[in-house]
């Protein structure tokens, strides 16, 4: 059984079945009472096929791929992922207060996975990991090649309602000519739903179960579908998700402040939380892409790292590992899993284990020399780069490639080669040469031909660690944009 910690991923594969059924199990120790929530969302992280958020008050999703049932104080979820449609990309599991009280003030949050009666994965939390936050996103199952799982063990400032509308539904107004319930005494620094204790019924949801029973003070505050409207980033219609009556309540600042208007936590709550040493990038990184209108962009990130011996001196002197610092925050921001895919290359190459909040400061290994003896000693960029062709050829989100190198690069015509095939698939090449020479044909990139759009920039530094931060991602991002609006209107990606 791995005990996980926040920030932890890994492969389903290796420690259950993935295509059998799956029981997850949460509970709370505190003296509020809870909601627990399990989302089914889509490639761009939205709700958008409501059937798929599963509670108390929707016990199954359409075809019981998954089903709720309350435990105890807590919540059973049993699923199988092999019987999810294809837009469902991504179970998030969550937990939010219902009525006054914050997460900071609980004795104990478990998330247990277990399959035949095993457990596989335990998450636990305390109130010491979390202050003022209503709510918890503690984990979630993905689709990246096969299914994967991260222990996200977020705070979020908000209750269900808020959940709901991070995810892209929406809370509804009054019906016509219903009659107001009594006033809600509401928390301020939330706009979210309070209501009398709620019973939740212990009888496990089966396919085809009749409806749930429910104690007056739950029907008082039903979150229900209510009417068609378009859902948000979808193009289609889908039911939006309320209260029937709902008191009309302003969030404050302070609850709204994690979350951007585009729906996405911020960039510096997440660094805040799961990587406090990199927070003074969220800001210079948050600039730029708002100049850039990039803010809500979507986007896969990978680093690629040259370990040819003559960068053993930035190895040396932390080089290196300042560059993955100050990655790792545009994976984070872009990337809905948080993950910087990561590669090394020398002679050969080698893609290591997504670059996380969790292990950023390991991703240098002590004994680098190692490793740049196993890989080779001389640059071979094809080899990689075919590699990550590979890779992000059928990706349906762009992905952003951060390639680094000290020059001494060769292959001209491989090269060439292999940046006009890939121009035809949603890979933006950023190169970087840094204290280096004989960057060959990078140099050339702007009079390079053939292409099917220009998918690629160069520019090098004397000294990474000595660039002013606005500087650098100002530059790290100068051409993004444009090849993103390009490959948009020529259909690439959505």
């Amino acid at each position: 059984m791995i005990q996980l910690q926040r920030g932890m991923r890994g492969k389903l594969s290796q420690v259950l079945d993935a295509a059998q059924e799956i029981v997850l199990e949460m509970q709370v120790q505190g003296g509020a009472v809870y909601d627990y929530s399990c989302f089914g969302i889509d490639a761009a992280g939205k709700l958008s096929d409501d059937r798929y958020m599963v509670f108390y008050n929707q016990t199954q999703s359409p075809a019981g791929e998954i089903r709720y049932a309350a435990s105890g104080q807590g919540a059973r979820y049993v699923f199988r992922l092999g019987m999810l449609p294809q837009n469902i990309q991504k179970l998030v599991f969550t937990v939010s207060i219902d009525g006054n009280g914050t997460m900071g003030q609980i004795a104990s949050h478990t998330v247990s996975v277990s399959q035949n009666g095993q457990e596989q994965l335990r998450l636990s939390l305390t109130g010491a990991d979390f202050k003022e936050e209503r709510a918890i996103i503690s984990l979630e199952i993905y689709r990246k090649d096969e299914w994967r799982y991260a222990a996200v063990a977020s705070g979020f400032n908000g209750g269900l309602g808020d959940l709901l509308r991070f995810f892209g539904g929406e809370e509804a107004e009054d019906a016509p000519g219903q009659p107001n319930p009594a006033p809600v005494q509401h928390n301020p620094a939330s706009a979210q739903l309070n209501s009398a204790p709620v019973q939740h019924n212990p009888a496990p949801a089966q396919p085809n179960s009749a409806p749930v029973q429910q104690n007056p003070a739950q029907q008082s505050r039903n979150i229900v579908p209510v009417q068609n409207v378009p859902v948000w980033g979808t193009g289609q219609s889908g039911r939006v998700w309320g209260n029937p009556a709902p008191q009309p309540v302003a969030a404050s600042p302070a609850a709204a402040a994690p979350v951007t208007a585009g729906g996405k936590i911020s960039l510096e709550k997440k660094l805040a939380t799961g990587a406090p040493q990199l927070v003074s990038l969220a800001k210079p990184i948050m600039n730029e892409l708002e100049r850039c209108g990039l803010s809500d962009e979507i986007a896969r990130v990978a680093l690629v790292l040259d370990i040819s011996g003559s960068m053993t001196g930035r190895y040396r002197n932390g080089t290196v590992q300042e560059i993955v610092n100050k990655t790792l925050p545009l994976a984070v921001q872009f990337d809905d899993d948080g993950a910087l895919d990561f590669w090394y290359y020398g002679t050969t190459c080698r893609k290591m284990e997504d670059v996380t909040m969790r292990n950023y400061q390991s991703a240098v290994p002590a004994d680098w020399n190692k490793l740049m003896h196993t890989l080779g000693g001389c640059n071979n960029e094809p080899a990689v780069m075919q590699e990550i062709i590979d890779e992000y050829r059928r990706s349906r989100v762009p992905a952003y490639v951060l390639f680094v190198t000290d020059g001494g690069v060769g292959n001209t015509s491989k090269i060439k080669k292999l940046l006009t095939e890939a121009s035809h698939f949603p890979i933006f090449w950023q190169f970087v040469g840094v204290g280096g020479s004989g960057y060959g044909v990078l140099e050339q990139l702007d009079n390079m031909s053939g292409r099917f759009v220009d998918n690629a920039n160069f520019f090098a530094l004397d000294d990474f660690k000595t660039v002013p931060d606005a500087e650098l991602y100002r530059r790290l991002l100068s051409e993004f944009p444009m090849w993103l609006r390009e490959v948009r209107r020529l259909g690439m990606i959505r």
